[in-house]
């Protein structure tokens, strides 16, 4: 690992839960007017993967979390999962993909995927949160700090102006004095990931295809 204090660190090929993440959600089209932190919703039972050539993300921050989401896919009973928060302000994606397999009763495994920002085009986020749970990839930070306290992160004012980087803390399963790392710009490459929950204030995806697919695997999967 080679990494230059202040300016620019550079990660190779890593597979860590607190690393920075990748930008996509089942849910497409989100528009909320006060931006991730206005919506609140139980996480499925379901992980889904990601994958992206490329992301380039800015006002970064991540930090160790938790949500609260159905235990299975049947049934009424809740759990608390840890989770790595990784939040941008903007980001823009290229080759973006996500999937999801469900076990289908009577046709077996069905995986949905959708596809976007290919061929030259980009999928775009503000105000994006993403609840993950492994990643793997290559990264460069610019202007990162590692061990501020989450609530430091926050870039809305206070009485003594802007206190981070990033965009809002999430109100919801976090310690505000506990572990975090920003930076001013992070890009991503190679990126897979497994995730728990996305949240957006936009995210705008440009040539969107959707599929299902019979059974499961990297054949009709993200990887």
């Amino acid at each position: 690992m080679e990494q230059v204090a202040r300016g620019g660190t550079r990660w190779k090929r890593f597979a860590l839960v607190m690393v920075p993440s990748l930008a996509a959600t089942a849910a497409i089209g989100i528009g909320l007017a006060q931006g991730a932190l206005a919506a609140s919703f139980s996480v499925s039972g379901q992980q889904f993967k990601v994958s992206a050539s490329y992301l380039e993300g800015y006002g970064f921050t991540q930090y160790p979390a938790y949500n609260n989401g159905y235990r299975n896919m049947e049934g009424n009973e809740k759990t608390n999962r840890p989770v790595a928060v990784s939040s941008f302000k903007t980001a823009t994606i290229r080759d973006m993909c996500q999937s999801v397999v469900t076990d289908v009763p009577l046709l077996g495994k069905i995986t949905m995927r959708l596809d976007a920002g290919r061929g030259g085009d980009e999928v775009t986020a503000e105000n994006l949160y993403l609840d993950i749970a492994q990643l793997k990839g290559n990264a460069t930070f610019d202007d990162i700090d590692i061990g501020i306290a989450v609530r430091d992160t926050d870039n809305a004012p206070d009485e003594d102006g802007p206190t981070g980087k990033g965009p809002a803390v999430k109100k919801e399963g976090v310690l505000e004095n506990g572990f975090a790392q920003q930076a001013r710009k992070v890009t991503l490459t190679g990126v897979e990931q497994t995730a728990w929950a996305t949240t957006a204030g936009r995210f705008s995806l440009v040539g969107l295809e959707m599929r299902l697919h019979r059974g499961d695997g990297p054949d009709v999967e993200c990887f």
